[in-house]
This record gives C-alpha cells, structure tokens and sequence, in this order.
C-alpha cells in the first residue's frame, strides 16, 4: 500500500522505560485519591486514572507481544506511543490533580515523536501482525471462522436491518460445535478441561462470531457462559447436573435478568422481590435489558429475598428461572397449576422488546413478573446460597468483561478489514485513498489498537486460569471497548457517504460498537465501583 517505507526499528528497552514511566504517574494518581477523599469525591479523576491505567496495562502486554519479531516490535512501539500520548493530554493543564510535575513525561518525547508518527502509523497500514496462538488455539480459531463466515455472516445483514430472530439451524450449529459448552467442565457434558485452554478458547470463538455479527454471533454464547460461571461459583451438585449439560448442548438456552429499571450497574439496589410459598418462591417485579429473553428457556434472575435494604447485596438471591419459549418482539405467558415443579396457579411474565440502534436479533426486554412461581430447587446454591446471589452473579459477569472485550476485538477486525479493501478499491483525485497518507495512518492505527486489545485479552485469559486476573478483566473491558467506537467510526469515515448507507456493513459496526461501553457494566461504573476501588485497595 503506497509509497511510504519506515525503517524505524522497534526500541524495546525505550518501551519499556516509557511505560513504567506511565506506570508510576497513574501509581502516583492512585495514592493521591486515596489520601484526597477517594473517587466518590474525585469522579473525574478517578475515572481518568482508570482509564490511564487501562491503557498502561495494555501497554505491557504489548511488550512481550513486541519481544517475537520485527514487526511485533514495530506494532508494540506504536501502541506504547500511542498510550502515552493519551495520558498526556490526559495530564496537560492537570498535573497538580494528578499529584506529578508538568513534564513528567517529557523523556518519553522522542520516543512518542518517532513511534507516533504519521509515516510510522502509515507502514502498518497492511500488516497486522500474526497473533502468536498456539496449534490447538489454531484450529479453534479456523473451526470458528469458518461457521461464523459460512453460517453468520451471510445473513447478518438481514438480522440487522430487519430485527429478525435469529434462526434455529444458526443456534443449533453453534451447539455442534460446541460453542456453549467452552466453559462448562467435561464432566458435565461440556468441552472445558479447565486452565489456560478454557479462558483462550473461549476468547478466540468470541472473537471469530463477533466479526460476522456482534448480535447474533459474539454475544450468543455469552448468556449460557455467564449462567455457567455462576452455577460453578454457586449451585448444588444436582443444580449443576440439571443445567449445565442442558447450557452445554443448547437444550436450554438462557437470558441475564439483572438489571432493573431503576438500578443499571447498580445492582445492590435491586427491587424485584421472591417471597417464600409452598415449595418454591414467588417472584414480583420488572426487569429490564434482558437479551434474549423471548427465545431463551431459562432465566439467570436476582432478586430480593430479604426486604432489609440495609442489607444492600447480602439480601439478594440468584434463581433460574423456566419460562417458555418466545417469538418476536413480545410474549405474554401465564403459568397453568403444577408447572415447575408445584407452581400455584396464575403466575405471570410479560416482555416488551426494547428497539435499540445496533445489536439487534437477540432482543432485549423489559420483563414485568406477577406471581411467577419458582421452585427451590431453582434456587441457586439451596439454603446455602440465600443472600448470596450477588457473589454468584458477580462470578458470571467476571468472566463476561474478558468475553466482551473478546467481542469488541471481532468488531475492530471486522471494521478494519473492510476500511482496508474499501480504500484499495476506491479512487478520489486520480488514485485509491489507500495512498494517502491519512488513509494510511488511520488503517496503522486501527492495526495497532486491535492487536493490543487482542494480546492483552491473552495475557488476561491466562491470569484467570491461574485463578487471577479480575482487575485485569474490567480493565480490558474498559479500554477495549472505548478503542472500538473510534476503529469502527474511523473505518465508517473511510467509506465516505457510503460508511453512512445501510449496504455497506461498516455502518453495522459502528453501531454495534456503541453498546460495549454501556453493557455488561456501564463504562463510569466499572472505572469507579471496579478498577480505581480495586487499585486503590492494592496501594493501601
């Protein structure tokens, strides 16, 4: 792609010293808020810290991607130039409330000046670099693509435009290749071994099913993982043997019914109350942004089982919930006596699907329940789990934040890839804008800001199959999804006026991006409930 040849040779000794370097100005934020009031009192700041902090550990991962090869070193020089000089302008004008000296980062300029240029980003324009996955990893990767090109891609666009359900055969086929069973242990019918193979595998089919569609590929195998991850944490033997074979093999599929619409990311406010009856429990209230909730069999719902608000979260327990099938954009069901193992009678659950810009075919609902009756043996983790939904719901939604990123990843790749053969093909002023030099610098920098997501998602899979990592996984999800709205409207600029039509796919992305800031929690509250609170408890 164009005329512009680069020789600068990756510095990795300079990298490094640049990120320690961010390191401990972000360390130095950190210490500042706690002795300051912390972040309820310093929001701002606290969420740029998050943030910073996001990026720098970002920036490590990047340096052993960077050790591999020449042009691994070249990406990860560019992402650690680029990293810093987002914390700069963080930092500019700022420095006494970030508690460091104007020019903190002044020796990292020559680096940023080499590694951040535009003839610098305009040489990795067409090389993304090789991932660096094992053969096993390998072969997930191909068995993924190859589904998500044959079966996802082809009628994504239609789900999109239209709204459409997501066919059956596409859900089945995802059961044959045991797409939702990557987390649910052999010994419950499902393909997980446990260690590192687990959390990569799962991130690599994520990744591939995002890239045709993030709706009806990257997030259909999202709702059983998380309802897996919590029945793991919480659940009874037999809770476990009932489910999980069922998540595995697709026979149940299941929905996240958590939020409410009073209480978004704020869970420990939560409404929706069960009360004791014979046999089981009586759920009442509303919930809202329940993805798929019409098709899915089951339902992963929190709800108050004690009603001392003081208790906050050590009130609330986690059920799974039955509920037949829906269709379409509504359902109204009413229980008949005896269902679910004794229920009473009249019990009701209605859903209004909520219209959203992006992310369409699975749906979201807000879901208004009447008396629904659940059996205690759908009562997670029996007498033992009472008040402790939170925690099991907060052991699904961990490994959620990675998968998201994963998700993101595949629509940073998807977006790129068609900018890149858009600006090949189209000609302005008498040549491809693939030879201009903007063109050239935005497509290096998409190159760069997906493979960091990519290798950071690694490095976080295997932190968490050493039983670590939590930290790790809100900050990907908080850097990555935000690096995902700017590829995606970047390759939607690329295409001009047709980046703006339906007809091309680009536009698909750039609103299926949006949402990842908002879902699985909200952007402002992982960086102020999850990552500063995490790092400030770290520093204390």
């Amino acid at each position: 792609m164009g005329n512009i040849m680069v020789m600068t040779a990756p510095d990795l000794t300079a990298a490094a010293t640049v990120v320690e370097n961010a390191h401990s100005v972000v360390d130095t934020a950190t210490r500042l808020l706690l002795v300051n009031g912390g972040p309820d009192e310093n929001q701002v700041l606290a969420y740029d810290v998050a943030h910073a902090a996001s990026t720098v550990e970002t920036a490590r991962a990047m340096l052993v991607y960077g050790a591999k090869g020449d042009l691994e070193g070249r990406i990860a020089c560019a992402y650690v130039a680029d990293a810093v000089g987002e914390l700069v302008a963080k930092l500019f004008g700022r420095e006494l409330e970030w508690g460091v000296d104007p020019g903190v980062l002044d020796n990292a300029r020559s680096f940023v000046a080499a590694y951040r240029a535009p003839e610098f980003l305009a040489s990795l324009a067409s090389t993304p670099g090789p991932r660096h996955l094992e053969d096993d990893f390998e072969l997930v990767q191909d068995t993924f693509r190859r589904f998500a090109n044959d079966k996802i891609a082809p009628i994504a666009e239609h789900i999109h435009r239209t709204n459409a359900d997501i066919p059956e055969d596409l859900i089945q086929g995802l059961a044959e290749l045991g797409g939702f069973g990557l987390s649910v242990p052999v010994e419950y019918d499902g393909y997980s071994e446990g260690g590192i193979s687990e959390y990569i595998g799962m991130v690599v089919a994520t990744e591939e099913l995002a890239k045709a569609s993030l709706g009806a590929g990257g997030s259909l195998i999202t709702r059983p993982e998380i309802l897996t991850r919590a029945l793991l944490a919480g659940g009874t033997e037999e809770q476990r043997r009932e489910w999980l074979p069922k998540l595995a093999s697709a026979e149940v599929m299941a929905a996240v019914a958590v939020t409410e619409p009073d209480y978004g990311s704020d869970v420990a406010g939560v409404k929706v109350t069960a009360t004791p009856t014979e046999g089981g429990w009586l759920i009442n209230g509303v919930k809202t942004w329940c993805t798929f909730g019409a098709r899915a069999d089951v339902l992963m719902l929190l709800a108050r089982t004690n009603p001392d608000k003081s208790l906050t979260h050590r009130g609330l327990t986690m059920f799974v919930v039955p509920k037949p099938r829906g269709e379409g954009h509504g359902f109204a069901f009413t229980q008949e006596s005896g269902a679910d193992g004794g229920a009473p009678g009249g019990g009701k659950m209605e859903g209004r699907a909520i219209d959203t810009i992006g992310y369409r075919g699975m749906h979201s609902y807000e879901i208004a329940l009447d008396n629904w009756f659940v059996s205690e043996a759908n009562q997670v983790g029996g007498d033992d789990g009472i008040g402790k939904g939170f925690y099991y719901q907060m052991a699904g939604f961990e490994n959620g934040r990675l998968q998201t990123a994963a998700r993101a990843v595949g629509v940073m790749q998807a977006a790129y890839e068609d900018a890149h053969q858009y600006a090949l093909d189209r000609v302005v002023f008498g040549q491809p804008i693939a030879e201009y030099q903007l063109t050239q610098a935005k497509l290096g920098r998409m190159v760069v800001l997906t493979q960091a997501a990519r290798q950071f998602g690694y490095e976080v899979a295997k932190l968490m199959a050493q039983g670590q990592g939590q930290l790790e996984a809100s900050m990907i999800k908080a850097y990555v999804c935000k690096a995902a709205e700017w590829v995606t409207r970047e390759a939607m600029q690329i295409h001009g006026g047709f980046g703006y039509a339906e007809e091309y796919s680009v536009s698909r992305y750039f609103v299926d991006a949006r949402v990842l800031s908002i879902f699985e929690g909200a952007d402002e509250t992982l960086c102020l409930k999850v990552i500063i609170r995490r790092m400030l408890d770290a520093v204390k």
